[in-house]
């Protein structure tokens, strides 16, 4: 395919609904895979008698293994193109997450996880450098903040659905439902997405390895790459330990109750689009730095023991988080674009560094909580919140691509 002088799809045409809508799908196909069992770990722990700690194992795993598949399917996409990955991706995807609420035990839980969260993998590896290369630039900041408020709807809908499902009949019952969601996106995707027009691949392999090792060379992407894991790290610190900290005395919320809290999901979805609208006007450069002090705060106000203070902090920590990824992630793609660096890989590298955060900080999450109970989440998210804020002060000192 040749890029040719077509500008890509604007606002309005049928090509970028159709777009915009298959990749919002798939994010919210990916995130309910990825993040049903978060609402499960009390769950989890009490069915298969392992520990807190252990159990967020269910999570680490997976999103370790999708940092993993982003290292192969980023640089394959710029190979073999984005949407042939996508298709795999979501399928596979789909086909485990109904094995998924099959296992017959906890290794075996584990292993298919893990080899959901490869799969999963194609999504991020390739939604931002599709969106950039197939929608016109004016749109584009858009519509990834379109993408980015899919995932949080993704990650709410999935959590909300198993905690009510799991009160009817238990983890298998909620990860079923999550599996025919995933399996429902999956085949809309398949009808719905556009097939690349101005994609160029790269033909060979060491200029391929000469231009991901150029990914490395900006100090502008790689503050970037170092901002996707500490905010990630922090933001799925305390989701996963909130879990626990609702269920458990003076809360005492039963799992439908407490899966209501992801209900702050929804102002995440709307934080994302809103905030790459700022950017547009107001520069990433000013956008970023106040989303995460806004996610600081939230983490804050989680501490006090009243359960609307709790509540009010998680709304406050989703809406900072939200708006600082969404920026962000779109912020990668065009420094890439601009600095002559395949998009493919720079979006893949983020990605795998933000997937890394939620391995490490949803794992210590469990520990801390077993350790220190809330404050010790807290500090741990608060630490990453606040050498995030420090890493924004770096990336506004860097130089602007902008022509």
């Amino acid at each position: 395919m040749t890029t040719g002088e077509w500008p890509g799809h604007r606002a309005g045409e049928p090509g970028f609904r159709r777009a915009a809508t298959a990749v919002f799908l798939a994010g919210i196909a990916v995130f309910v895979s990825l993040y049903a069992p978060q609402a499960l770990l009390p769950e989890f722990s009490r069915s298969f008698e392992v520990t807190p700690a252990a159990s967020t194992l269910v999570i680490s795993v997976s999103t370790a293994a999708l940092a993993v598949g982003l290292l192969v399917l980023g640089p394959l996409s710029d190979r073999r193109g984005r949407t042939g990955i996508l298709h795999a991706s979501l399928a596979a995807a789909a086909l485990l997450a109904v094995l998924i609420a099959l296992a017959p035990g906890w290794e075996a839980l584990l292993v298919l996880r893990g080899l959901q969260g490869f799969a999963l993998a194609g999504l991020p590896a390739v939604a931002v450098a599709y969106l950039r290369e197939e929608l016109h630039p004016a749109m584009s900041s858009r519509a990834i903040g379109l993408y980015v408020s899919g995932t949080a709807i993704g990650g709410l809908s999935g959590r909300l659905l198993t905690g009510v499902l799991t009160e009817l009949g238990g983890w298998r019952t909620a990860l079923g439902g999550a599996a025919v969601v995933a399996v429902a996106c999956a085949v809309a995707v398949r009808l719905l997405l556009p097939p690349a027009r101005r994609f160029t691949p790269l033909s060979r392999q060491g200029r391929l390895l000469r231009q991901l090792g150029s990914a490395f060379t900006d100090p502008a992407l790689l503050a970037l790459y170092g901002l996707a894991a500490l905010l990630m790290g922090g933001f799925v610190a305390v989701y996963n330990a909130g879990t626990f900290r609702l269920e458990s005395e003076p809360y005492s919320l039963t799992p439908a109750v407490a899966g209501l809290v992801f209900l702050a999901y929804l102002l995440g979805s709307a934080s994302s689009p809103t905030a790459g609208w700022l950017a547009d006007r107001m520069g990433r450069r000013v956008v970023v730095p106040g989303a995460v002090a806004l996610m600081a705060a939230g983490i804050a106000l989680t501490l006090p023991t009243p359960l609307w203070c709790v509540v009010l902090g998680l709304c406050v920590l989703t809406v900072g988080f939200f708006a600082a990824h969404g920026v962000a992630s779109g912020w990668v793609a065009a420094r890439a674009q601009l600095g002559g660096r395949p998009v493919g890989q720079a979006a893949s590298l983020y990605s795998f560094w933000y997937y890394v955060g939620s391995s490490v900080g949803g794992t210590l999450a469990g520990r801390a909580w077993q350790d220190a109970g809330w404050p010790g989440v807290a500090l741990l998210a608060g630490g990453c919140a606040l050498a995030a804020l420090m890493l924004t002060g770096a990336l506004g000192r860097t130089r602007s691509l902008q022509p």
